[in-house]
């Protein structure tokens, strides 16, 4: 027998309803694994959307075939391994799983060593995968992180001037139509202000450049998240209605304090918020939801973290723009700099924290961030 596996190797076990698939389930339980279960294609390609790392798939399923469902299976999980179960060992059974991208193929039934033995190298393989899609993910940000310093440098005071002076110009003029009569003013304040606003934007987006290049010092406290997330979402209640959304929150009264600082936190939770609001349609639900890393669900953590997840029901993110979400000036939307997730990135990270991004049982996008509890 090999080293038990850790507790958060995901595996998804897509077979008939036969007596030899639910042993299957029940080895690799007994061995340590998570394990899901599917007995159709349909089943499984859902049951892939909360993400795996190994999936068993027999050939023959109700619904087709299990050689043609595992490139589908490996569009909803790019570093996840497919093993191909089989009752015959044949030529055709190994070229049926060459088809399906499989990494290797077991026989029905199989002693549990075995298939063990099988599932364990698999495993391996695909946090291999893993770990390289990492490295080179790091390096690309960290390429693009230092452009951004490089061209901050240069043209935040190049911007910023110019910027200052417009919106002093702007102070002058509006000063200038007050004094007019009340019939006169609407027509010249209304162009004026929308020119006030643009450069608010402009000026938030050059604050954006700053923060990723020169990010400050963090100074850590003990912070209640679930105060935290209360006051987040209250002052976001006007955006909330604007957007007819209905947000719900599952905010347990007892969780741990995290080391944090409140403001850079809130920045965090406001940026993941909007993103969901803009990502739900009217009449449309946003969840948002903590608990200790690791306790319930399907998603693994660290058992000395606090988790915070932001879901909505809007169209969710496909997998392969889930790889580089967090990447600078990446953005999935018409309009934006693609700033604002490299900048919640960059402040979790700053936390000792991480951040993930799945699918929604909502239907839409699920971010967790998980942050170290206090001590």
């Amino acid at each position: 027998m090999t080293a038990l596996p850790p507790r958060s190797a995901r595996v998804l076990v897509v077979a008939d309803a036969s007596d030899t698939a639910g042993a299957v389930a029940a080895a690799l339980q007994g061995a340590g694994f998570r394990v899901r279960t599917a007995r159709t294609s349909a089943e499984a390609l859902e049951a892939a959307r909360g993400g795996f790392e190994v999936a068993l798939v027999g050939l023959s399923l109700p619904d087709g075939s299990g050689a043609s469902l595992g490139p589908r299976l490996k569009e909803q999980s790019l570093d996840g391994e497919i093993i191909l179960m089989s009752r015959d060992e044949s030529v055709e059974t190994a070229l049926a799983a060459m088809r399906a991208g499989a990494c290797s193929f077991v026989v029905r039934p199989s002693a549990s060593p075995e298939l063990l033995v099988t599932v364990e190298q698999a495993l391996r393989q695909a946090r291999l995968h893993a770990e390289k899609r990492d490295l080179a993910r790091r390096a690309q940000v960290a390429e693009k992180l230092a452009t951004v310093g490089t061209m901050t440098a240069g043209l935040s005071h190049e911007i910023r001037n110019p910027l200052n002076a417009a919106s002093l110009q702007l102070q002058v003029l509006e000063r200038r139509i007050q004094k007019l009569s009340r019939e006169e003013q609407p027509a010249l304040l209304e162009p004026l202000h929308l020119v006030r606003d643009e450069i608010k934007r402009l000026n938030h987006v050059l604050e954006d450049f700053l923060q990723l290049a020169r990010p400050r010092d963090l100074v850590p406290t003990e912070l209640d998240v679930r105060v935290v997330v209360e006051r987040v979402a209250d002052f976001l209640g006007g955006e909330l209605e604007r957007r007819v959304l209905t947000l719900e929150r599952d905010l347990p009264a007892n969780l741990p304090p995290v080391a944090g600082e409140e403001g850079r936190l809130r920045q965090v939770i406001v940026n993941l918020l909007l993103n969901a609001f803009e990502a739900t349609p009217a009449g449309g639900t946003v969840r948002i939801s903590a608990r200790l890393a690791g306790a319930g669900g399907d998603q693994p953590g660290d058992a000395g973290r606090v988790a915070l997840a932001v879901e909505d029901s809007g169209g969710g993110i496909a997998p392969a723009a889930r790889e580089q979400i967090f990447e600078p000036f990446f953005t999935t939307k018409s309009q934006g700099s693609g700033l604002g997730l490299s900048i919640v990135h960059a402040v979790v990270a700053q936390h000792g924290g991480s951040i993930s991004v799945g699918a929604s049982p909502l239907g839409g996008a699920r971010f967790v961030v998980e942050l170290p509890r206090w001590r």
